[in-house]
C-alpha cells in the first residue's frame, strides 16, 4: 500500500472530508449520515467559534488515487488551561479496514501533537463534550440517535492494537415509556409542584422558546463544569450555538423551570429522534430530504434525551421529578414508546440510578481512548 496522508488546505479538500464516511459505510446498514448543513458549519473556521479557542488539523490519507480515510486534530486550549493538562484530541477517525491507515492518520495527528509541546493523545473527541465522542464498544444492532458516533465493531480493536487504553466509557440506556407513571414518581412531582417559588414553562413554538435557549447555557455552564471533556461557553458562543440548534428543536419537548425572579433553575431537552430520516434523506435537505425528516418527526416512536440540568441550589426539591412526568406527558400525548439517554458517564451514578429506576435496560457502550505522546 502506498499510503499518502495531506493536510486539508482547500474548499474542495474540506468537501472530500465531509463526504468520505458515505462512501466507507456505504454497505453499512445501521450508519446515519450527518446532517450535511451542519457539517459544513462545523467544519467552517469563520462560522464554528470553537476553531477560536483550538489549533486544529484535518487530513485526508491516500492510497494512489483512492481517498481510504480522514481524521482531525484539536488542541483545546482552553479547556488544556482551565484543567492544566497538555492533551491533544482525535475525532472524525475514519477508514477503511486497514489497520495501517488508522495508523498513518493517528501517527500524523501525534506528530502534530507532540511540536506543540502535547502529552497525550486521547479521543475520539471534539471540541468539547457536546459533539460526537467515543468509539460504540458495545450496541452495534441497536438505533443510531442523533449527535453520537457509530463505527465498524473493528474500530476499538484497531485502536488497542495501536496502544491505546480506556480513558473513560459512556453508557446509553433504553426506557419503555410507561402508561402509568411509577408511584413513587407522582408522590414526589405531587409534592414538588406545589412549591410556590418555582414556574413551569412548556412551549408549543419555537418563538415561545427562542428567549430561553441562551439562559438554558448559561445554566449548563455552571452545571456541567465538572463534566469530563466539557468547556465553558461564552456569551458569543451561546449565541451561535442558538441559532444552529433552535431550528431542528422541537419545542413541545423542552421543559423549562424558572424561579420567582424568571431565572432558569432546571431544564430538560429532547427531541423526536430523527435518524431513520436523516438516513433516508442520505444527510441533505433538499430537494426532499427536509420532507424525509419531517415524516420522522412524525412517524417516530423513539425520544431522545439531550441536554438536562439543574442548578445546584434547588437540588433534591423534587424538581427532577416535575420534568420526568412532565417530558413523559408529552412523550405519551405525542406516541412515543420509548426513551434514549443518549450518552451518561459511566461514573455518573445519580444519573444512571435514575434511569433504572424506571427500568432501563443499559443497551449502547461508548469509549474515549488514552495514548501517551512518546
Amino acid at each position: 500500500m502506498d499510503l499518502r496522508i495531506q493536510q486539508v488546505r482547500s474548499k474542495a479538500d474540506l468537501k472530500k472530508f465531509i463526504y468520505l464516511p458515505e462512501k466507507i459505510h456505504a454497505n453499512h446498514h445501521n450508519w446515519v449520515h450527518p446532517l450535511y448543513f451542519d457539517d459544513k458549519v462545523f467544519f467552517d473556521k469563520k462560522k464554528n467559534k470553537s476553531f477560536g479557542f483550538s489549533d486544529t488539523i484535518m487530513c485526508l490519507a491516500w492510497n494512489e488515487k483512492k481517498l481510504v480515510g480522514r481524521i482531525m486534530g484539536i488542541i483545546n486550549q482552553r479547556y488544556n488551561e482551565t484543567h492544566d493538562e497538555k492533551h491533544a484530541r482525535f475525532c472524525f477517525l475514519e477508514c477503511y479496514q486497514d489497520i495501517e491507515i488508522a495508523k498513518a492518520l493517528i501517527d500524523e495527528v501525534e506528530e502534530w501533537a507532540r511540536e506543540k509541546g502535547m502529552t497525550t493523545l486521547i479521543g475520539p473527541l471534539g471540541f468539547s463534550d457536546k459533539d460526537p465522542q467515543g468509539v460504540l464498544i458495545e450496541g452495534f444492532t441497536e438505533k443510531v440517535v442523533i449527535a453520537t458516533n457509530y463505527n465498524f465493531e473493528w474500530m476499538p480493536q484497531f485502536l488497542e492494537n495501536l496502544g491505546f487504553k480506556k480513558k473513560v466509557d459512556l453508557v446509553s440506556y433504553l426506557v419503555k415509556v410507561p402508561e402509568v407513571f411509577p408511584e413513587f414518581l407522582q408522590k414526589v412531582y405531587q409534592r414538588a409542584i406545589k412549591n410556590k417559588g418555582i414556574f413551569m414553562h412548556e412551549f408549543t413554538t419555537k418563538k415561545e422558546l427562542k428567549p430561553w435557549i441562551v439562559p438554558i447555557f448559561r445554566l449548563m455552564n455552571e452545571s456541567y463544569k465538572h463534566i469530563y471533556g466539557f468547556i465553558r461557553l461564552e456569551e458569543k458562543e451561546m449565541y451561535a450555538y442558538a441559532r444552529r440548534y433552535l431550528p431542528v428543536l422541537d419545542p413541545r419537548f423542552v421543559k423549562i423551570i424558572t424561579d420567582e425572579k424568571q431565572q432558569v433553575i432546571a431544564f430538560l431537552i429532547s427531541m423526536p429522534e430523527l435518524s431513520e430520516g436523516i438516513r433516508k434523506a442520505k444527510g441533505r435537505i433538499l430537494p426532499l430530504g427536509w420532507y424525509k425528516i419531517l415524516m420522522a418527526n412524525k412517524k417516530t416512536l423513539l425520544l431522545t434525551m439531550l441536554l438536562g440540568a439543574i442548578d445546584e441550589t434547588h437540588r433534591g426539591i423534587g424538581l427532577d421529578a416535575i420534568l420526568a412526568i412532565k417530558i413523559l406527558e408529552s412523550a405519551q400525548k405525542h406516541g412515543m414508546k420509548y426513551l434514549d439517554s443518549h450518552l451518561i458517564l459511566e461514573h455518573n451514578q445519580p444519573m444512571r440510578a435514575e434511569y433504572e429506576r424506571f427500568g432501563g435496560v443499559l443497551h449502547k457502550k461508548y469509549r474515549i481512548f488514552s495514548r501517551s505522546i512518546d
